[in-house]
């Protein structure tokens, strides 16, 4: 199969956040303390402009933001100013009593002391304030988005997306073709109503086959990333706020998650969160690069979407399996990495014989974090839509930089690295595609793949 540079593939026209910031005061006290601004300080200050117009293709309107950010910055600089003077005011004076004192001036002394005690008062009163300020500011900074890269196409919604390559590889059908929820009845394979007893929507329960089918898929998945040349980690399913926070999740997708309040942890919306963060507060050498790993999680997401067809059986879940991938990477070879993933992932997507089909995102269905995304559908034939099965992003140095993620070059100076991520693959919309298009009269056919992951080649 031909293997496409995304970065340069001429384009195609196709059809298809909150305010958390007290929350996350004390919490940004203790993340970020140490690390540099999410998008730093100087590049919002010095550029302004480009800013502004850089996220306006988010559909971000920054310009109010970081207004607020310059009259924050400006305060903070202003109490550093007058706490600085008054610090070096006290050590000014502590140095006079002590000649006072050498002098014989006692009375002198002790009223300089008393000068000395109010501004220790002063001293702390300003010391508060600035740390208040810097916590104000930084709930500010971690609102804005990070800057989509110069190639994101422009648009506000999945409408404005572009095709950057369709494989029309579609089946025959039976006529009149069964979605995936009355082939799940048919055969017995998936209880979504027992999953509603057990838990509620959302929540379906896999059976016999169907749930020998979910393990083959994980299994083939992890066996394709593996062979080539990602390590595989096991990784927890709860997180904690640093963790969130790392890779962006929090505070921009608080609500979205289920949070587990009294150990103050949160159920992971992709494996790419503990997986990331696995390097966080970690300096790497320019060698160990590109670091790859991939990992399987059930993966939990409080907003299942409106009600109707579109979200109905497996096309939106609040629990669903995923196998991941991950990359580190220089930042001179992070978009090179970035088709590396995508051909990866095409090339899984291919084996399984469905049609699908290639999306650059534009700048509005883009998410908080990423700099560039191209998401993977496959074709369901039964509903005649396409369906979601994978994002690979490149975040540029956005997620290192809350990750505090760095690496030494030869020159023995620390800079952060460049993330990426991908779904390989997200198995609901997989599983409802697969189901669909390889229904036949006598059953449905699995792709030769699977078969030995599964041990049958049909579902009858």
């Amino acid at each position: 199969m031909q293997k496409i540079a995304l970065g340069s593939v001429k384009d195609e026209k196709s059809s298809p956040n909150e305010d958390n910031e007290q929350r996350f005061l004390l919490t940004l006290r203790i993340i970020t303390k140490k690390t540099k601004n999410m998008l730093t300080l100087k590049q919002l200050r010095d550029d302004k402009e480009l800013a502004i117009a850089r996220l306006a293709k988010k559909g971000v309107d920054a310009a109010p933001i970081i207004a607020k950010i310059e009259e924050l910055d400006d305060k903070r600089k202003a109490i550093q100013a007058e706490l600085d003077n008054c610090l070096a005011e006290q050590n000014k004076a502590a140095k006079q009593i002590g000649m006072l004192m050498g002098q014989g001036k006692r009375d002198e002394a002790e009223a300089m002391k008393q000068q000395v005690a109010q501004l220790k008062a002063r001293s702390a009163e300003l010391s508060a304030d600035h740390q208040k300020a810097q916590d104000e500011l930084q709930a500010q900074i971690v609102l804005l988005p990070n800057f989509p890269s110069e190639i994101v196409p422009e648009g506000r919604t999945a409408e404005d997306n572009v095709v950057v390559k369709l494989v029309e590889n579609y089946s025959e059908l039976p006529e009149n073709p069964l979605p995936h929820w009355e082939l799940a009845s048919k055969y017995d394979i998936i209880d979504f109503d027992l999953g509603v007893k057990l838990t509620g929507a959302g929540f379906p329960v896999y059976k016999g086959k169907g749930a020998r089918l979910q393990r083959a898929l994980i299994n083939y998945f992890l066996d394709c990333n593996t062979e080539a040349g990602y390590q595989e980690v096991e990784v927890p399913v709860m997180v904690n706020e640093a963790s969130g926070f790392g890779t962006g999740q929090l505070p921009d997708k608080e609500g979205q998650m289920y949070h587990a309040t009294a150990d103050n942890f949160y159920l992971v919306p992709t494996a790419e969160v503990p997986v990331t963060n696995i390097f966080r507060d970690v300096i790497l050498d320019e060698k160990e690069f590109p670091v790859k790993m991939t990992a399987y999680t059930p993966c939990f997401r409080r907003e299942a979407g409106s009600y109707g067809k579109d979200v109905r059986g497996l096309n939106r879940l609040h629990q669903f399996d995923k196998v991941e991938i991950v990359q580190l990477a220089l930042p001179e070879k992070s978009y090179e990495a970035l088709d590396g993933m995508v051909a990866h992932v095409e090339k899984i997507v291919a084996s399984l014989g469905l049609p699908y089909r290639i999306l650059r995102l534009c700048g509005g269905d883009m998410s908080f974090t990423s700099a560039l995304t191209y998401d993977f559908e496959v074709y369901s034939e039964a509903q005649k839509r396409w369906l979601e099965v994978s994002s690979v992003s490149n975040f540029e140095s956005f997620q290192a930089n809350r990750l505090k993620l760095r690496y030494r070059g030869a020159d023995k100076k620390t800079q952060l690295a460049h993330t990426l991520n991908g779904s390989s693959l997200a198995l609901p919309r997989i599983v409802a595609a697969l189901l669909e298009n390889n229904q036949t009269a006598e059953g449905i056919r699995i792709p030769e793949v699977l078969v030995p992951y599964t041990g049958f080649d049909i579902i009858k």
